[in-house]
């Protein structure tokens, strides 16, 4: 049964799913919309629906699938970021009076998407109260636009211009003309040893 209130989108291209299964090394699941681009032009954040084809729960809406990414927001972590986050969430009012907002536009986003009861009420990342995961905040981040998750800004800031210096998208190219020419070196090989051998039974 479709949702009435959920926000009209289009699907998403299979040209973007195949960038984001060369990311991940798997086809992805349940996605709803690209959230977010690199600035190279490939999706970097997804935005995935609240409960997967085979029935499981995932709240985590927007999820980062860029490995540059992904392993910049894992170097923040393993620098201790997110103790340091989480001890100021409980001195800084302001600070977890947004973050809470932040948790709240959190399940708000999901639930555009459709109701889950078993994670209703849970949004992703240790929102509100505590910072278990940046990867889940700076998805966040980029999705929704500067201002709507602070811990999510101040680590979109760290990480600095992951992307560079070379494109993905760049990258991806290469590879594909390079695989694309070998299959058909390949194949005039194959239609050489095949003429040859023709020739040679005519002979």
């Amino acid at each position: 049964m479709s949702n009435p209130d959920r926000p009209s989108q289009p699907p998403v291209e299979p040209a973007d799913l195949d960038a984001v299964e060369r990311q991940l090394g798997r086809r992805p699941r349940g996605v709803a919309a690209v959230a977010h681009r690199c600035p190279c032009g490939e999706p970097d954040v997804l935005r995935t629906e609240p409960r997967l084809p085979d029935g499981t729960p995932f709240p985590t809406t927007y999820y980062a699938t860029c490995p540059r990414l992904t392993g910049a927001v894992s170097t923040l972590e393993t620098a201790g970021v997110m103790k340091e986050m989480t001890e100021r969430l409980g001195r800084d009012e302001q600070l977890a009076a947004a973050y809470a907002k932040a948790h709240e536009h959190y399940l708000a986003q999901r639930a555009e998407l459709g109701a889950v009861p078993e994670i209703e009420g849970v949004s992703a990342g240790g929102m509100p109260t505590r910072v278990k995961c940046l990867h889940v905040l700076v998805g966040h981040s980029l999705a929704a636009g500067p201002g709507v998750n602070p811990l999510g800004d101040e680590a979109l800031a760290m990480l600095g211009d992951w992307w560079k210096p070379t494109s993905c998208a760049a990258v991806h190219a290469a590879e594909d003309a390079t695989t694309a020419l070998a299959q058909d070196t390949a194949q005039d090989t194959a239609q050489h040893t095949e003429q040859d051998t023709a020739d040679g039974v005519d002979r």
